[in-house]
């Protein structure tokens, strides 16, 4: 019987998905299924969702649910981990405080100064979970969904011995929007990406062989609608050649170009069919009704009369797991060290490529350099991570502001002074998230 634990667990929408596609292989569909979360109520709704799935499917698994993560983790053979540490209380200074700088900012889970303290927040809660699965399942496997992946992976890869990936959606997803716009079965396109975690390159996207980048270019110059459906990632592809993982409201914040000033942002960052300028506001508004939101759609999933599908989805997780216990090898985009997989991308970063999934474990494939035009920036704000990560680890909050001195968004809005003042006040916000500071101020 194979073992999953699922840290995180009343994140119960993505859980219940998760374990849908994982009991539709044969190898995993007596496995013991251990949830774990710290907040009772949602991990009880978990709790019933999985035991719907596994009661509708017929399936000869063992769910257990505790709030113990000790218990949860003991044997397993494979860790999935969706936490927020934090909650939306403090994501929201990550937002409203640059925002009073004059940094505006979209999502900020991912880089950044909105990502860069959400790490700070994390690191310390995933090396307490990977120093836990040192301890008690030291031949298990981390699949973490948790942002900002890059970072957070980085530092458990840098500072731990635990066998792990970090696993998101934006690789195939980008992937299957360019064979839909090009009108490509997505079963005749191939492609190598790479990079970092949504800043990775299609180096090659292909239809059946032949280089697609020339219908691409025709369906987004030619074609409004398309062009209106990811401005920010069309003009980055039309003027660096390649096209960059993630949506435009990500991309948006990683870079110089479009959030600099207000006419910027209303010219890019507010139009087109694809771009999502709500994020932040939706986010406020879980904050605000996080009592009552949640429990409304699940108590309508739990009364739906009409059957629930357990056709497998799309999430690679369940496909990894399948592989590294025997089943069918899997290739798919992870954040792995940085081995030499990309030599013009800093050495040992957590960079996103491809990798393959057996019982032999999970092995990177070689890329080689990035064309220069899109290493420049990836490897920008890969060093920006490096440093970064080096701050959460040794709580120095002048390594802090000197990566957050770089950031490309920041520091087209901002003086050295004024990322001084900003970074020392959300050093003060975050206090309570820090353990590992000893000074709050730069």
């Amino acid at each position: 019987m194979v073992k999953i634990a699922f840290i995180g667990a009343g994140s119960y929408g993505f859980t219940r998905g998760l374990v849908r596609d994982i009991l539709t292989f044969p190898l995993l569909r007596d496995a013991e299924l251990a949830l774990m979360d710290i907040d009772p109520e949602r991990l009880e709704f978990a709790q019933k969702s999985v035991e719907k799935i596994v009661k509708l499917g017929n399936y000869p698994a063992k769910v257990v649910a505790t709030m113990d993560r000790a218990e949860a983790l003991r044997g397993a053979d494979a860790v999935l981990v969706t936490i927020l540490a934090g909650g939306t209380e403090v994501w929201r200074h990550d937002i409203e405080i640059p925002k009073k700088y004059g940094v505006d900012i979209n999502v900020g889970d991912t880089r950044g100064v909105s990502g860069i303290f959400r790490a700070l927040r994390t690191i310390p809660v995933m090396l307490g979970i990977a120093r836990d699965m040192e301890r008690l399942c030291p031949d298990a496997t981390m699949l973490n969904y948790t942002n900002p992946m890059a970072m957070l992976c980085r530092a458990m890869q840098r500072e731990t011995n635990i066998k792990l990936t970090g696993l998101c959606h934006s690789v195939q997803g980008t992937a299957a929007m360019l064979a839909r716009w090009i009108g490509a079965p997505m079963e005749e396109i191939t492609y190598t990406c790479a990079g970092i975690n949504h800043t990775a390159w299609y180096i090659n996207y292909e239809w059946n062989g032949k280089d697609a980048y020339p219908l691409i270019r025709k369906a987004v110059t030619e074609r409004p609608e398309i062009y209106n459906e990811e401005i920010v990632r069309n003009e980055m592809f039309l003027a660096l050649g390649y096209y960059v993982t993630e949506s435009s409201g990500h991309n948006s914040e990683y870079n110089w170009w479009f959030r600099k000033r207000p006419d910027l942002i209303e010219k890019y960052c507010t139009h087109g069919t694809g771009w999502n300028p709500g994020v932040y506001a939706y986010i406020l508004h879980s904050y605000q009704n996080r009592e009552g939101v949640w429990r409304e759609e699940a108590k309508k999933w739990f009364a739906a009369e009409t059957p629930i599908s357990l056709e497998r989805g799309h999430e690679y997780a369940a496909s990894i797991i399948n592989a590294l216990q025997g089943g069918e090898p899997f290739k798919f985009n992870g954040n792995v060290p940085n081995d030499n997989i990309i030599p013009n991308l800093p050495y040992k970063a957590c960079v996103e490529v491809p990798v393959w999934a057996s019982k032999r474990g999970l092995e990177p494939v070689v890329v080689g350099p990035l064309p220069p035009q899109v290493q420049m920036l990836t490897n920008l704000n890969a060093s920006i991570e490096e440093l970064a990560v080096e701050a959460a680890i040794s709580g120095d909050p002048q390594l802090v502001y000197q990566a957050i001195c770089y950031d490309p968004l920041t520091a087209a809005v901002l003086s050295l002074a004024e990322i001084k003042q900003m970074v020392n006040e959300m050093l003060q916000q975050n206090r309570p998230y820090l353990p590992q500071f000893k000074h709050f101020a730069v």
